[in-house]
């Protein structure tokens, strides 16, 4: 099959994958009024059958928590997610906050491990750097479970399926330009698993687009100061690049998308398109806004996944060890045309106004 014939295919299966999952979310926001007021609570049984059944109380057990930061949105609703989950069961969260930096959560793992709490969750950070710490949490004898942190002494990580994530925001990508041109292309936290699915199936999609570059050096996405950054280092290269030599611009997550669509908006350059993965609500307002080069965001559940990760704690310390290595919690690739019917099913309010520089 070459290229031409797979090109209608792809946008097609990409199409179709967006009415689908659309549909989902919009059914289960309009048949339940828990949903639109909770806003990321709205799970797909069917793509997680445990999420419907009966979870085990907490009473007496103290879970710890570590996130390596809660600065972005969707850190810091998976954090609360997961400690309100735990309170809710009955149990008591110690939650620590890294704050993006790695010696201190790996100073916070140890402390968790001192304390002997009945489980701890670890939220994110960088794996090579995190791998011997967990391995201590296994070697104390305390399960552990992960927030989008893949690890083979992780008794279950909960997250979003960022294979298909990455492929389906590739896919729509590639199709808008049209198979052809350049593209910018954030890779500053290869280290953190999920960005680096979501990095390599784009360029796995990109393999069969001959006519798709990704112009080198890659940018750097940064921690913080993330938005000032990704507006200045594509601020320069739309001064490098004139109009009709860059076509999209791509990161693993919705920060520097952010950045990057001001910058792209302020210099009139309409002909370029942004692409992220996260779902703020301020970045799905802006691919809402006819107006924003903002084009897709794939948008994730981030205070469901904190939720479900505790609910895999408490059946685990019920006797429960058949649980599956991953969980997934279903996400939904937001675009201009649909981008108000996912704030509906998220339930986030449209937001006007200047976004606040995160």
């Amino acid at each position: 099959m070459n290229r031409e014939t797979t090109r209608p295919f792809a946008l097609k299966r990409a199409a179709t994958a967006i009415a689908l999952a659309l549909g989902a979310f919009t059914a289960l926001a309009a048949s339940s009024p828990a949903a639109h007021a909770q806003g990321d609570a709205l799970a797909s049984p069917q793509s997680n059958p445990q999420a419907s059944a009966d979870v085990p109380s907490l009473k007496g057990k103290r879970i710890g928590i570590t996130a390596a930061g809660t600065d972005h949105y969707w850190d810091l609703k998976a954090y609360q997610g997961a400690i309100d989950e735990v309170k809710r069961l009955g149990g008591t969260p110690i939650a620590l906050d890294a704050g993006r930096n790695d010696n201190r959560q790996i100073a916070q793992i140890q402390t968790l491990i001192a304390q002997k709490p009945d489980a701890i969750v670890e939220q994110l950070g960088t794996a090579s750097v995190l791998e011997p710490w967990l391995q201590k949490i296994r070697q104390a004898g305390i399960p552990l479970f992960t927030i989008d942190t893949a690890s083979p002494s992780s008794i279950n990580d909960t997250t979003s399926d960022n294979f298909f994530i990455g492929e389906q925001l590739a896919l729509k990508l590639v199709n808008d330009i049209h198979g052809e041109g350049n593209i910018l292309v954030f890779n500053g936290f290869y280290g953190v698993p999920v960005c680096a699915i979501r990095y390599d199936q784009l360029k796995a999609v990109l393999k069969y687009y001959p006519k798709v570059h990704i112009i080198q050096p890659e940018l750097r996405d940064v921690i913080p100061n993330t938005v000032q950054s990704a507006y200045a280092q594509v601020s320069q290269l739309l001064a490098k690049y004139p109009k009709g030599q860059i076509a999209a611009i791509w990161s693993a997550w919705d920060v520097p998308q952010v950045g990057a669509t001001q910058a792209v908006d302020a210099a009139h350059r309409n002909e370029i398109r942004t692409y992220a993965v996260d779902g703020s609500p301020d970045v799905v307002t802006l691919v809402k806004d006819p107006k924003s080069s903002a084009a897709a965001v794939v948008a994730q559940q981030p205070a469901l996944i904190g939720k479900t990760a505790v609910d895999n704690v408490a059946r685990y310390l019920a006797g429960q060890r058949d649980l599956p290595p991953y969980t997934y919690v279903p996400s939904i690739l937001a675009t201009k045309e649909n981008a108000g019917e996912v704030q509906k099913a998220l339930g986030q309010a449209a937001q006007t106004g200047q976004l606040a520089a995160k």
